[in-house]
């Protein structure tokens, strides 16, 4: 005996004028709530909506919302709740009986039998993709518009409040773009949703490399460049594969990152916007400054600052900010890891424009304790470590943390 046969929400429940509000309202920590209040246990609506339990509790819990079609419709059938209540409509074919009083040899010869036109009776299996595509038939540039709005804001607060509290919402919101786009049939909707789940991942794979979770942030970065290239917009494909090389840096392999940057611009060509440009010289010359090629490094940061438009913002790559005192950081940072002194100017200029950007402000800090301590000037550069650690703590950056104690331990 299946669980649906021996669960059913009791009549009454369905008539009661709180559930068919909550059923309207697609409130279904309401739903759920009143449920288990019928004597259906939040495991046994698991079971039925095809859930996990841990997702039941937080629906209840109101942690989490429910904006899918198909995950709607699998709780109205696991729960047998009418379509009706729930708002929905198109629901699957009923099979078509013939009249008695037809039979085969009624039709003419080469007549056709239009019992063969009549929709198939689906299967579960069928019936669960179809109600995907359907519901994916909402994807378009509007979607995309309001997707790309989310990871705009989530990408402002990572600024101020790192990572940590912010890396699950966006993992969340990649899951439901992935979903849509794999069922996607309109081509209009298609490329709009790629580009904003490239900018979703490619934002999460940086998230990810901040919390020191690599294997994850190289993942993200794939899951990006897939999506770009779904999307058909070279820039965007350039600069998660750019972005990428920062893992490989990370874990110690500055040549391959060298190439992986070289690589990034081979993609996109001469149909480069001047920002990202900019933005990719000088990505390409802190992988130079890490493998210790200083001549190599300064023709970069020239080309950048060549391309470098007046403009530091491209509303076509809201991902890209590179106002002069950004790239002076950048310099700084490169000068500064080839043991530069030079680097103190740059870096000095660029830490009055950091207000709001609090991770980058603990590397520019970071970056001044290196050279300050090779100058022997020690305890500014423990002021300037010191300031760094509680930037890197405030915004749970690994990644800043763990320079930050390097720099104090040689200190």
């Amino acid at each position: 005996m299946s669980d649906q046969d021996e669960v059913r929400i009791p009549e009454r429940l369905l008539e009661d004028p709180e559930m068919i509000q909550a059923c309207q309202e697609h409130d279904f920590a309401a739903i759920f709530s009143l449920v288990k209040r019928a004597g259906i246990y939040p495991a046994q609506i698991a079971r039925l909506c095809d859930m996990t339990p841990s997702r039941v509790g937080e629906i209840m819990q109101g942690k989490r919302t429910l904006t899918q079609m198909t995950v709607v419709e699998r709780i109205a059938d696991g729960l047998r709740i009418p379509g009706g209540m729930l708002r929905l409509a198109g629901r699957p074919w009923e099979s078509v009986v013939p009249s008695k009083s037809s039979s085969k040899n009624d039709s003419p010869v080469g007549a056709i039998d239009f019992g063969l036109l009549r929709p198939p009776v689906l299967d579960e299996e069928a019936l669960a993709l179809k109600r995907e595509l359907e519901a994916a038939r909402n994807a378009d540039v509007g979607v995309a518009k309001l997707f790309a709005g989310q990871v705009d804001m989530i990408r402002q607060l990572d600024r101020r409040l790192g990572a940590e509290p912010l890396l699950p919402q966006l993992r969340s919101q990649i899951e439901q773009m992935e979903e849509l786009l794999s069922h996607a049939l309109a081509p209009d909707g298609r490329e709009p949703i790629a580009a904003a789940l490239t900018e979703a991942a490619t934002l999460a794979g940086w998230q990810a490399l901040d919390l020191g979770l690599y294997r994850d942030a190289w993942k993200l970065h794939e899951i990006a460049k897939s999506a770009a290239r779904q999307s058909a917009s070279p820039a965007l494909l350039a600069h998660a594969t750019a972005q990428q090389a920062y893992v490989l840096l990370d874990l110690g392999m500055p040549e391959a990152a060298v190439q992986q940057v070289q690589h990034a611009r081979t993609i996109a060509a001469r149909r480069l916007p001047a920002l990202l440009d900019a933005w990719l010289h000088a990505a390409e010359a802190e992988a130079h400054a890490a493998v210790g090629d200083e001549a190599a490094c300064r023709r970069a940061l020239d080309a950048a600052e060549r391309a470098r438009p007046v403009d530091p913002a491209d509303p076509t790559l809201p991902f890209l900010f590179l106002a002069g005192p950004h790239l002076d950081r950048w310099r700084g940072n490169c000068l500064a890891t080839l043991g530069v002194d030079e680097a103190l100017r740059d870096l000095t200029l660029a830490l009055g424009a950091m207000d709001g950007f609090n991770r980058a402000e603990a590397g520019v800090r970071c970056d001044l304790a290196v050279v300050l301590s090779r100058r022997g000037e020690i305890d500014e550069a423990k002021r300037q470590a010191l300031r760094a650690q509680e930037l890197a703590t405030a915004t749970h950056s690994l990644r800043q943390r763990r320079r930050v104690e390097r720099v104090l331990q040689a200190v």
